[in-house]
């Protein structure tokens, strides 16, 4: 289905309520099932949650994660652990070209029982589940971070607990550093020190309850939303922590840049445009915050300047090829963009072309960082309810904040 959005203006200082933190919710829900006597308040409401919370609660011979790519990493992990259980874990068709032998891998050091169903280093996966011995592991650093988070999240049951080197550059140190903040806050304890991850071995969570911060990510479109409108612009948005654990919280820096102040207020953030855009071009290193790059590649182009952005190469493997999508339809807007492997390079532009049909690649985040362009040009949004994703409620807010849509058509 099809979304046409009408170019139009944000309302003033209207008031948005985030679901928690897909992130953040799906490691704390390995994490309960683990430890049952964990209590989570404010879980996102995401379609990635609620597959990883199905496979966790009801699990059945053959467990489906469609697109859910963290549910992969994070579930491959835990079934490896479950002695006596046995599962097939598979995906989308799309999720199965998506590669998981480095994972699977460092499961087998560990002395994990898992095995390809069809295509080597690929799922759909076989997984014996069994007690593992082994607490020594070494994997590369420069892949998903999701890998190296998937191990830790299973160490505490482990004997011995877990001993993880990493070689080479870690990628997205702080969704790692995410991960054993939550270890921590149910006592467990860990160590991260140069290339070397410990984990003690815990067999009961002391924190009885934890309420999950709102998702960063999902912010990031009202922030462009609020860059391509009007000086004086305000949305509110909660709920979310000024010492947030989640990396892509530097867009309350990154966006000053685009003339949007953050301002902090109990749970809540508060962002207003106070001046426009005096800068031709932009340079930022994403390699922590990957998930903001389409974000803030749309914010440039809509506001009229170049940008080079880099620490990218993650990308190439997420719902899509997110580089070479981002390249096709911001240049189906008129944009001058080139890629590479690991960065996207736009030039300044000040036309944008109207009516264009953006294709999302069953890529949630395609069709959210593109939405904000409504402030700028009619266009069409393919696919649009792929943004139920990591947020179902991503078209009733952004017609809470006054962009305004046609319903659903074919």
């Amino acid at each position: 289905m099809k979304l046409l959005l009408h170019s139009s203006t944000c309302n003033l200082q209207p008031a948005i309520c985030i679901s928690g933190s897909k992130s953040e919710t799906n490691r704390l829900l390995l994490l309960q099932a683990l430890y049952p006597n964990l209590v989570l308040e404010n879980v996102s409401n995401s379609d990635d949650s609620e597959v990883m919370l199905k496979a966790l609660k009801h699990p059945t011979e053959t467990i489906d994660i469609h697109h859910a790519g963290t549910a992969m990493r994070f579930l491959t992990a835990y079934f490896a652990v479950q002695v006596g259980n046995e599962v097939v874990l598979t995906g989308s068709s799309r999720m199965q070209e998506r590669p998981i032998q480095i994972l699977v891998e460092a499961l087998r050091q560990l002395g994990a029982d898992i095995h390809y169903e069809n295509k080597e280093g690929f799922p759909p996966l076989r997984i014996k589940g069994k007690k593992l011995i082994q607490n020594k592991v070494t994997l590369p650093a420069d892949v998903s971070s999701q890998y190296i988070s998937a191990l830790l999240l299973i160490a505490p049951k482990l004997e011995n607990g877990l001993e993880l080197t990493l070689e080479g550059k870690i990628t997205s140190v702080s969704y790692i550093k995410m991960t054993l903040a939550l270890l921590n806050e149910i006592g467990v304890k860990t160590s991260f020190s140069d290339n070397k991850i410990s984990v003690g071995h815990s067999e009961l969570a002391e924190t009885s309850k934890i309420t999950v911060e709102s998702d960063w990510s999902s912010a990031s479109y009202f922030y462009s939303i609020v860059a391509l409108s009007e000086i004086g612009t305000t949305i509110q948005l909660s709920s979310y922590k000024e010492n947030s654990l989640q990396g892509d919280s530097v867009l309350a820096a990154i966006y000053q840049d685009f003339g949007v102040e953050t301002r902090f207020e109990n749970n809540t953030i508060i962002l207003r445009k106070t001046h426009n855009c005096q800068l031709s071009g932009v340079q930022y290193h994403l390699n922590n915050a990957p998930d903001i790059a389409q974000t803030i590649a749309v914010t440039c182009f809509g506001l009229g300047i170049g940008c080079h952005l880099t620490g990218l190469h993650t990308l190439k493997i997420k719902e899509t090829d997110r580089l070479e999508a981002l390249k096709n339809e911001l240049t189906k807007l008129g944009a001058n963009i080139s890629t590479t492997d690991d960065s996207l390079t736009l030039e300044p532009s000040s036309d944008i072309k109207e009516n264009i049909t953006i294709k999302t690649y069953q890529d949630h985040r395609m069709a959210m960082a593109f939405a904000p362009l409504a402030l700028k040009t009619n266009l069409i949004i393919e696919d649009a309810e792929v943004v139920s994703k990591s947020y179902p409620d991503f078209w009733k807010d952004l017609k809470t904040i006054g962009i305004r849509m046609n319903d659903f058509i074919v």
